[in-house]
């Protein structure tokens, strides 16, 4: 719509018959008094049912949790011990000497004919499967990747591949989340919270982290920070947690010796490690990918043999570096500990490095964050000698919440995940400071993290940045045109087609001047909206007659209210397809202006100045200040919003639209 803005005069309208076309109604109304209707959080009384919904989630996920540790168990004593139990154990004690290379090849063999034969989604470490169904799969997940994801997973664990079992068990318990609310009626974001609830339980089952497992679910899978969401998911990983106690035992899972206080010595050292956990990330994540972009290379080489390949690689490193085998939670134990140290931990760190890359670019199956965690663990254990201050399990500490808030770029996670694993709580402040300073290195030096870079490769573009909309921050009387061209609704239908379909060209009344107008009663009131596409079929139809315009239109009209978030404005239009929205009082429904698209440019546009437009406020030492004060720039700022959709308005760029 074009803005009047005091330049024309309120006028009657012409004599209602076609032959001569009604002249619009020019309507500008005093803006109400705001009753402000509005609140913080958007969140409704559903958010209880999804509660409810999550506490059963919770609970189906830590069942999974413990039937994927017995799984592992089971399987890592058969391959490589040759006996039938359920015990959590390394197979870095076998002694199957040369032929322990055959194990994971069997192994890496089993997951290919699972992954050809029964769903390809098993493969990978399950994450970015997780965003995939979350962003694209409207958050549904199919019944048999339920049940294939766990059993390749443990297969892959089992038989010595170095992974961890959280990504399986995050994409398992999501799957799992997912399944059970497909038996209700749920919209699809309502589907989404219980998916992440699934995953976050799996994670908080897994490791004893709840609070983690929470801040993940918001760091990374939800894409909001809403209370609908974010409670749910927190309740569904508090029941999982409670429910490890009796399944799994209690935390802490890799328990040390309490620190004090630390001083500014050990901060600097904590920025220095962070930097190079940063750069460790990088590199492990360019290590991924070129081997995956090597295999897609053997064309001649169907990929259901390439985790055999990988399971190869394992194998043989194995025989270099036992520990580096399976899950590896002993070996950060050791870390930890300080039982591994310089050149035996640079050895473990590089071998441990090299075949999960490996493996994991040939598309087998497990998870990165224990990995994650023995390599950072690694990296501190060889920097310890050359920190001022400090004992080598604090350092192993900082390495890795650096490396996994580095490489996964979920820096509060990896802080209070660490916390949480070792019940080190006087170590937040240095914690804090090397995640940081790794996440802060990896955002700037790589464009997408190991997480996301497998989702952009399917050609799906995500963003890890979180903001407010503009336009929620608005309200619709701070951007509507408020001098508004109407028809009344007594016009003639045969009238009003003649000035719909008017040439844009043609001089006089016939027209027309916009591609849509309100419609109008005798009292102002809205009774809807016409658009030049009605005209058109209207005029096809060869609709007229005796009929009145008022008669074409539908009840009740959609209308915005002045004190309704701009945003309202933005989903009706999105939803009924129309090219403007009125803007009618709530009292009586009269009509004092409209929203456009071109109106809507306001919020982005405010944000856009916000974000690049840099002035000095305060006066230099050397040269006095130019720049208005804050409250002047903001008034600058809505007026060249104001300005430049206006200007748009008035050069008639509004495109033509479906009624």
């Amino acid at each position: 719509m074009q803005d009047g803005a005091n330049r024309e005069p309120r006028v009657s309208p012409a004599a209602r018959t076609p032959a001569a076309v009604a002249v619009p109604v020019i309507v500008s109304r005093p803006l109400p008094p705001v009753r402000d209707r509005l609140r913080d959080f958007s969140t409704t009384s559903r958010m209880l049912l999804l509660s409810a919904m999550a506490l059963v989630v919770g609970a189906i996920a830590a069942l999974v949790a413990f039937a994927l540790y017995w799984l592992i168990g089971a399987i890592t004593n058969l391959a490589f011990f040759g006996r039938f139990a359920s015990s959590f154990v390394s197979p870095a004690g076998n002694r199957l000497g040369p032929w322990e290379v055959l194990v994971p090849v069997a192994g890496g063999l089993l997951i290919g004919l699972m992954a050809r034969y029964g769903s390809e989604r098993i493969r990978g470490h399950g994450i970015p499967e997780a965003l995939e169904s979350i962003l694209i799969g409207g958050s549904k997940v199919e019944p048999r990747l339920a049940l294939l994801k766990p059993i390749s997973a443990a297969v892959s664990i089992g038989t010595g591949g170095p992974f961890g079992a959280e990504g399986p068990i995050i994409m398992t318990g999501g799957a799992f989340g997912s399944l059970f609310a497909q038996f209700f009626r749920l919209s699809a974001a309502e589907r989404k919270t219980l998916l992440v609830a699934g995953a976050a339980a799996g994670m908080s089952a897994t490791f004893a982290s709840p609070v983690a497992a929470t801040l993940i679910a918001v760091e990374l899978l939800l894409f909001e920070w809403k209370p609908r969401s974010l409670i749910p998911v927190a309740l569904a990983s508090a029941v999982a947690a409670l429910l490890r106690v009796p399944l799994l035992g209690p935390g802490p899972l890799f328990p040390v010796a309490p620190h004090g206080p630390q001083g500014w010595l050990v901060l600097v050292g904590c920025l220095v490690l962070g930097v190079a956990g940063g750069g460790g990330s990088a590199l492990l994540t360019a290590l991924v990918y070129f081997f995956e972009d090597h295999f897609l290379k053997l064309r001649r080489l169907h990929w259901m043999w390439w985790p055999a390949l990988g399971g190869l690689v394992i194998g043989l490193g194995g025989l270099i570096e036992p520990g580096a085998l399976g899950v590896g939670y002993n070996t950060i134990h050791a870390l930890l500990a300080g039982q591994v140290l310089g050149a035996a931990a640079l050895g473990l760190m590089l071998v441990k490095a090299v075949i999960w890359s490996f493996s994991l670019g040939s598309g087998t199956s497990g998870g990165v964050v224990a990995p994650l965690l023995m390599m950072g663990a690694g990296i501190g254990a060889i920097v310890t000698p050359l920190m001022p201050a400090g004992d080598l399990s604090l350092w192993a500490m900082v390495g890795m919440s650096a490396m996994l808030g580095g490489v996964m770029r979920v820096p509060f996670t990896a802080v209070i995940f660490t916390l949480e694993l070792t019940h080190d709580w006087n170590l937040l402040l240095p914690l804090l400071v090397g995640c940081m300073a790794s996440y802060g290195t990896t955002v700037l030096a790589m464009r997408r993290s190991i997480l996301t870079e497998k989702v952009a490769r399917r050609g799906h573009h995500l963003t890890r940045e979180y903001a407010v909309d503009p336009l929620e921050m608005l309200r619709v009387a701070e951007i509507m045109t408020r001098q508004v061209e109407a028809l009344p609704g007594d016009m003639p239908l045969a009238a009003a087609i003649a000035l719909l379909v008017g040439e844009r060209d043609r001089p006089g009344p016939a027209a027309r001047r916009h591609e849509a107008y309100p419609v109008i009663d005798t009292e102002e009131r809205v009774l809807g909206i016409v658009t030049h596409t009605a005209g058109l079929e209207w005029f096809a139809a060869g609709v007229g007659g005796d009929r009145l315009l008022a008669d074409q239109m539908t009840a009740p009209p959609a209308v915005v209210h002045p004190d309704q978030p701009a945003s309202r404005a933005q989903a009706l239009m999105a939803e009924k397809k129309m090219i403007c929205v009125p803007v009618a009082t709530r009292q009586d429904g009269k009509l004092i202006g409209v929203v456009s698209r071109g109106d809507l440019l306001a919020g982005p546009l405010r944000q856009l100045l916000e974000e690049t437009d840099r002035g000095r406020i305060l006066p230099s030492p050397r040269q006095p200040a130019v720049q208005a004060n804050g409250a002047e720039a903001a008034d600058v700022v809505g007026a060249a919003a104001k300005e430049v959709t206006g200007e748009a308005a008035a050069a008639g760029t509004e495109p033509a639209a479906s009624s």
